[in-house]
């Protein structure tokens, strides 16, 4: 199969590029520098120039290809309704090229956006009433599913963690860097699941080659929930420095515009993955991928 990536030199992106190629798949790579496409020929893949803001890009992308899996986002969260309103934009857009020709299209979301009552979040729980702008992703699918594209979600956790993450287990690092102490919101309760980077491509590889009823969406889920203080308790250790608990209003000051993300509590099963895709993780969790020799030193060198 010809599977057309956006993303496809990002730090997912990257990872589901190798393995498709892997596994017998060709593959056309978005990008939109010189630097990206070399990185996409070394691995392996063709070349397709374009980027978020050309959407024509993206539709010519899709039309090339015998499926698309979708993993491109701009996460300036200045810009987040913009970028999930674009994002809905461009997902209608390929939906539309694939239309009527049953190729596959997998679309990244996050398990952020679903809340639930003390239980673990699932595949068949829906984003009803959330007020995270990132919901305009998933309406978008069901909106081009319910037309007969082929469209399912992947849904990422807070951390797709592995060596060269610079998503929010780096900015948790930074933040207790900056400020001396690695600090949690009152008792560090909330819980975040978690996937490997490379357990996350696998899922979308089988997502991609399953013939999954539109709308279907799976959960790359490694961890169902880890406590947010032992996540804390990690950073800590790594960086010498004490681990706190914070009221909630200095938790806001300590972790500023992340306080919202600090708070989070999404446990997520992947049951129904498991079942559909025979799909479980088989790299090193959360907790013992962070706190091992060399992870922090791909975010940065401690003076």
């Amino acid at each position: 199969m010809k599977v057309f990536v956006t993303g496809a030199t990002g730090f997912v992106g990257s990872a589901i590029v190798t393995e498709l190629i892997a596994n017998g798949h060709q593959v056309l790579g978005l990008t939109r520098s010189k630097s990206g496409a070399a990185a996409l020929l070394a691995a392996g893949a063709e070349v397709h120039f374009g980027d978020l803001e050309d959407i024509d890009s993206l539709r010519e992308g899709a039309s090339k290809s015998d499926g698309v899996i979708h993993t491109a986002f701009n996460h300036d969260f200045s810009k987040f309704t913009t970028s999930t309103e674009n994002d809905r934009k461009i997902i209608e857009a390929m939906g539309d090229e694939l239309l009527g020709s049953n190729r596959p299209f997998i679309v990244t979301s996050g398990l952020g956006i679903i809340r639930t009552e003390s239980k673990l979040v699932t595949e068949n729980d829906r984003a009803k009433n959330s007020t995270n702008p990132r919901v305009a992703t998933e309406e978008a699918v069901d909106a081009i599913a319910a037309k007969g594209v082929r469209a399912a979600v992947v849904r990422l956790p807070p951390s797709v963690h592995d060596s060269g993450d610079h998503g929010f287990i780096p900015m948790l690092i930074n933040i207790a860097n900056e400020k001396g102490i690695a600090a949690y919101k009152n008792e560090g309760n909330n819980r975040w699941p978690a996937v490997h980077r490379l357990d996350a491509a696998r899922l979308f590889r089988l997502a991609l080659e399953k013939n999954a009823e539109p709308g279907t969406r799976f959960h790359a889920v490694g961890d169902e929930g880890v406590l947010f203080r032992n996540i804390a308790a990690v950073i800590g250790k790594r960086l010498g420095l004490p681990v706190e608990s914070k009221t909630a209003e200095d938790a806001d000051a300590y972790f500023g515009w992340f306080a919202h993300f600090a708070a989070m509590d999404c446990p997520a099963s992947y049951e129904q993955t498991k079942e559909m895709l025979g799909w479980t993780a088989q790299h090193p969790n959360l907790l013992a991928d962070i706190d091992r020799e060399g992870y922090f030193d791909t975010i940065f060198t401690k003076q």
